[in-house]
């Protein structure tokens, strides 16, 4: 079967010609993955960043199983169910209060495509066509969509190849005062900033301060222009806080979660914008928001999403996510002693090494798996984002074979 899957299936950001090893899993339960080969690894990615409670989580297990009895699947256009209606309750008791109104997604790029749209047609709205341009910040990466594509960073980002068939948006250095020149240039052709807050994820694993964060919101109101929040990463706890931008306390026009949503159970999303945003698209034009996923709102999705949320509410989340934290401190801060190492990083569940080179990503997961331990570093960089139940001497497993792959 394996045979098969490697000479016809696809991998991400992979070759088919040569493509690097995959490692087929067999089970996961707990913070760990069982290999088809009985080999046991601590997966210290938490599967890109969304099982923060672990694998094969029973309350989770028994929020699918019930509501597979009811219904899989059933359309959101023109139909309804109760637990998209409890979800959606749910997620606005959580988030930035300014937050009112909530679309469904299947997917995080798919949800950032949503909030573009959304900017877009506010202003259309409005009846101003001069604002169809996103100010983004370098380094930053939004989805593997054409729109979410477009407002990555387009030099230093995965989407280059891509460049010339992108819409051009315009992109700030990662400072306040290249950001302040920039919208006070083009803020007349700005329908929106959009930012990851305070974490860049896969563009660098990059983390910026609250000041900036809290100035760029300052910025968009003064220049009259729609702030985007995309937390598809750092929602639900993360980064320390239940949201990132909460770090700067403040108020987005429009957010995007994922990820973490339904505990890496199933593919959900969602976008969610103020009674501003809502109301402006509702002024002009047809009034209709113009996105319908064939699978938004999914009745499992939406109810494992429930669970998952209710789950982490009611865990003493931020106490797990802040001694992560401290492990991770203490485990990574022997790495600044070795020559090869450029920067270490941490906050809240996320743990990062930046390398003076690149790293030779086959050869470290074959050490780390060596280990004990799943990581998948890319570029420069060797990181963890572990799920937040990840006890004491995991932890410890997990930073030692980081610190490890310093040595190489």
């Amino acid at each position: 079967m394996f045979n098969f899957e490697r000479k016809h299936v696809w991998h991400p950001y992979s070759s088919m010609e040569n493509p690097a090893p995959v490692y087929p899993v067999k089970s996961a339960s707990g913070v760990r993955l069982t290999f088809e080969d009985g080999r046991e690894v601590i997966d210290g990615m938490a599967s890109w960043w969304c099982a923060i409670h672990g694998y094969n989580v029973p309350e989770l297990n028994a929020a699918v199983e019930s509501q597979l009895k009811d219904m899989a699947h059933v359309m959101f256009g023109g139909l309804t169910h109760q637990p998209a209606a409890e979800l959606a309750k749910l997620l606005l008791s959580i988030v930035p209060n300014q937050m009112e109104k909530v679309f469904f997604a299947d997917s995080g790029s798919v949800s950032v495509e949503v909030s573009m749209k959304m900017a877009l047609q506010y202003w259309q709205a409005q009846g101003n066509t001069n604002k169809t341009k996103l100010l983004a910040l370098k380094h930053g990466y939004h989805g593997d969509t054409f729109g979410a594509m477009s407002v990555c960073d387009p030099v230093s980002g995965m989407h280059h190849v891509f460049a010339d068939a992108l819409p051009k948006h315009h992109f700030s250095d990662v400072n306040i005062e290249a950001f302040e020149a920039q919208i006070k240039v083009y803020h007349m052709e700005l329908a929106a900033v959009i930012v990851e807050p305070i974490v860049q994820g896969a563009g660098g694993m990059r983390f910026y301060s609250a000041e900036l964060l809290k100035r760029i919101r300052e910025l968009c109101d003064e220049y009259d222009v729609l702030l985007i929040v995309d937390e598809i990463a750092t929602g639900f706890g993360r980064t320390g806080k239940l949201f990132a931008c909460e770090h700067a306390d403040i108020q987005p026009d429009i957010m995007c979660v994922g990820k973490a949503l339904t505990g890496g159970y199933m593919s959900l999303a969602a976008t969610l914008c103020s009674a501003k945003v809502c109301d402006g698209i509702h002024a002009g034009g047809n009034g209709v928001l113009m996105h319908g996923p064939t699978f938004m709102a999914n009745p499992l999705a939406c109810s494992v999403a429930l669970a998952s949320l209710g789950l982490l509410l009611d865990s003493p989340w931020q106490q797990r996510v802040q001694y992560i934290e401290q492990q991770l401190l203490q485990g990574l801060e022997p790495c600044r002693e070795h020559a090869t190492v450029a920067d270490v990083r941490v906050l809240g569940a996320i743990g990062v090494i930046e390398m003076k080179e690149p790293v030779n990503v086959q050869k470290v997961q074959e050490h780390l798996i060596e280990q004990g331990v799943w990581l998948r570093p890319f570029g420069k960089l060797i990181y963890a984002m572990p799920p937040f139940v990840m006890g004491a001497s995991d932890m410890k497993r997990l930073t030692s074979a980081m610190l490890s792959v310093t040595s190489f």
